[in-house]
């Protein structure tokens, strides 16, 4: 009982309602196939399998961006005098943006120097100040020493003050002859403009962004109910939205928890937009053929694309004999064979063999049960009516409900154990 309830959560997990039928049929003692007048449902290989939709947890929705950005902000208070480039041109590295207008730069940068000159003059006085009360006050009577004590007392913080001061101001003169020196301001990696004055997505108040050409990555997004699936060094597999055959290989380089982002799910198939999801990174092994805006869809990678050949869950193949593996398959004419496959590796993470040869994704097979023989008629399980009342709902005491796919109620487990 044990091995059937394992199987039948596989199956459940990767096949959807037809595995309900079959789990239901063999935990239930259903009618066997093998009995007078019921043929054996089959099923192609690929909706076994969930081809269409991939059967390895959630699939995540991505869009290729560079792997890396160069932003500028405009300095605050500041007149940009012009601009040398649009969104969409390609620069160098060190090539010029944008010039600011230096006029003002240049006219505070002229009070600045008068202002710092007579704060060096006050610096000066005080200095001359402080030099002759302690002469004065060597010559002074005992009575008048204590008024001098306190005069030079004062003059001394006075001159601390006028050094901040003076400190201050020079800085401010460093930061205008900057700000001058740097009027142009350029590029700093090669690449892309991607935006030029708004940033229309409001990711940042950047005024200019530069993407990075040649290096790609892909960013993803993972719900909040399905972020503990990912992890930091997860190696994963890139798959073309518009292409099966195109994918490519990745490792999650970090996951954004900081930054929740409360719109549409972006886990495959998810449409609840009442939850938040979270950004994700990878970084490609290479990233031909990819495009920098391009949608994608991300998954886990478990080996699947490991070896070339059809991947078959190991519940459907029968391996007694190990030299001589088969499936239980139609022959094309409606009657049940064993085919014999020629198998690959086999995945235990999936629980899946690599099928090198033997079968196709459009063969139609059966699920293994034992009462199954060559030669028995089949029937494609697509074209299976289920009969009203087939199912029952009894609960048994203490027993856990066996719910099928289409959301009716089957035997407890108490109930099936033979």
């Amino acid at each position: 009982m044990k091995k059937k309830r394992v199987i039948a959560a596989s199956v459940l997990a990767a096949a959807g309602v037809i595995a309900g039928f079959f789990i239901y049929r063999q935990v239930s003692g259903g009618a066997a196939a093998s009995e007078s007048g019921n043929p054996a449902y089959v099923s192609s290989v690929s909706e076994w399998m969930g081809s269409s939709l991939g059967t390895y947890g959630n699939r995540f929705a991505g869009i290729v961006e560079s792997q890396e950005t160069w932003s500028v902000s405009q300095i605050a208070d500041s007149t940009i005098k012009e601009t040398f480039v649009s969104a969409g041109d390609a620069v160098e590295e060190g090539d010029p943006l944008f010039e600011y207008d230096v006029t003002q730069y240049e006219a505070d940068l002229s009070q600045a120097e008068i202002d710092l000159e007579r704060l060096n003059n006050e610096l000066d006085s005080l200095d001359n100040t402080i030099s002759t009360l302690e002469s004065e006050k060597k010559k002074a009577s005992s009575s008048e020493q204590a008024d001098y004590t306190i005069r030079i007392e004062d003059a001394n913080l006075q001159k601390k003050q006028k050094e901040l001061d003076i400190r201050s101001k020079e800085i401010d003169i460093e930061k205008l002859n900057e700000n001058i020196e740097n009027a142009t301001v350029v590029s700093g990696l090669t690449g892309v403009v991607k935006f030029v004055g708004t940033d229309s997505t409001g990711e940042t108040n950047a005024y200019i962004t530069v993407m990075q050409t040649g290096e790609l990555r892909v960013k993803g997004s993972v719900n909040e109910q399905n972020i503990g699936e990912l992890y930091e060094g997860a190696a994963v597999i890139v798959h073309s939205r518009v292409n099966r055959e195109e994918s490519w290989k990745g490792t999650i380089t970090s996951i954004d928890r900081d930054n929740k982002e409360t719109n549409e799910s972006y886990y495959y198939g998810n449409t609840d937009s009442s939850s938040s999801s979270y950004p994700f990174y990878v970084t490609l092994e290479e990233s031909g053929d990819l495009m920098l805006g391009q949608h994608v869809y991300v998954e886990l990678d478990f080996g699947q694309d490991s070896e070339e050949g059809l991947r078959l869950y190991d519940y459907l193949i029968d391996v007694t004999d190990e030299t001589h593996p088969f499936v239980w398959a139609d022959d094309g004419s409606g009657k049940l064979v064993k085919k014999e496959v020629t198998l690959g590796d086999y995945n235990e993470e999936t629980m899946e063999y690599v099928v090198l040869d033997g079968i196709t994704e459009t063969d139609l097979i059966a699920f293994p049960e034992e009462d199954l023989t060559e030669g028995m008629r089949t029937e494609d399980y697509a074209n299976y009516v289920y009969e009203e009342n087939e199912y029952t709902d009894d609960t048994a005491e203490g027993g856990e409900e066996l719910y099928l796919d289409d959301g009716t109620a089957g035997v407890t487990e108490e109930e099936a154990e033979p």
